[in-house]
């Protein structure tokens, strides 16, 4: 089964009711003025990259920019609670990841906020694979190797996260889970520093998207053990799959997709659907996503209904088996 087959057997979050039609707007007149995206990683994320791309087009499609609002911290909690208080007008958006929509409901006792409840979707945005990288220090070449190596060292080997309680967080859980073996989480807030501290020694290994370590591996200060996707990464096929070193609990998709506060007329989730799928489908867009690993994931709010609460599911399952839940 490909990607986009995967993708599309996934199911997602109810949508919240829809609102009077008293409250719609004429979307011909949306956006008159800038449209804030609150974005839950710190600037320099691979994923600036791609927003920044799309906040191009949106300004020329539409006349008005897409203003980019990094708030980091507490797995994507902190960026969600500022987009639940924002006027449900349009003019504030989310960009919403795997964590804050399908992980952090089973591993947190409680949320301050709740996906189904406390947002609507737009669409779907992006999705990516990630990869597990070590220090060059680590006496390893494969996942195989690092076990072993992992294993004669318990509570001595430390893994990176880009935020507690997301699934790069988690790709370590599992792992230590199913190698048997007892690395330490040291997350932080966003790839930038994660793979700062990587390169520096401070931590043994880190689950990224690739794109955050292919520099650094092509200067040849880290190396890639694995990658967590179904197939293996065009930009580094010499790299074996999770699932084909022995892992095929850690084929992880990760998502980020686009949510605004729950309240938001239909007409501006439609008026903001036709905007952002418009340039998610661009050709153009698609060659320059390739390029970073990435795939644009264009939807309506309810396909992307659909995709998370399949995603949803899974992730429950996997927190149940592995008995974690988040403390950080």
């Amino acid at each position: 089964m490909n990607r986009r087959n995967a993708l599309q057997q996934l199911g997602a979050l109810a949508l919240v009711p829809a609102v009077p039609a008293a409250q719609a707007q004429d979307p011909a007149a949306f956006p008159d003025k800038p449209v804030r995206i609150v974005v839950p990683f710190a600037p320099g994320n691979t994923l600036d990259t791609a927003l920044r791309q799309v906040a191009e087009e949106f300004r020329k499609n539409t006349g008005h920019p897409l203003l980019i609002d990094n708030k980091p911290g507490g797995a994507g909690i902190i960026a969600a609670q500022n987009v639940m208080a924002a006027p449900p007008d349009g003019y504030t958006l989310l960009l919403a990841n795997t964590s804050m929509f399908t992980v952090n409901p089973h591993t947190f006792a409680r949320l301050p906020y709740d996906p189904e409840k406390s947002f609507r979707p737009v669409s779907n945005f992006l999705g990516a694979s990630m990869v597990m990288a070590v220090n060059n220090s680590v006496p390893a070449n494969n996942v195989k190797e690092f076990a072993a190596w992992a294993k004669a060292r318990p509570g001595k080997v430390s893994f990176a996260s880009f935020t507690a309680g997301n699934s790069s967080h988690f790709a370590g859980v599992i792992l230590n889970q199913r190698a048997g073996i007892d690395m330490v989480h040291v997350p932080f807030n966003g790839t930038p520093p994660a793979v700062t501290n990587l390169v520096g020694g401070q931590v043994d290994a880190a689950f990224l998207p690739l794109l955050a370590v292919k520099p650094q591996v092509d200067a040849g200060k880290v190396k890639v053990l694995a990658v967590t996707s179904p197939r293996r990464s065009p930009l580094m096929p010499q790299i074996a799959t999770f699932a084909e070193q022995g892992y095929p609990d850690l084929e992880i998709y990760i998502w980020a997709a686009i949510a605004a506060p729950a309240g938001t007329p239909d007409a501006v989730i439609g008026r903001l659907n036709t905007e952002f799928v418009k340039i998610l489908k661009s050709a153009d867009l698609k060659e320059k996503w390739r390029a970073m690993d990435f795939e644009t994931l264009p939807s309506t709010p309810q396909e992307f209904t659909r995709f998370a609460q399949a995603d949803s599911k899974r992730w429950a399952e996997a927190v149940k088996i592995s008995g974690f839940k988040a403390s950080e």
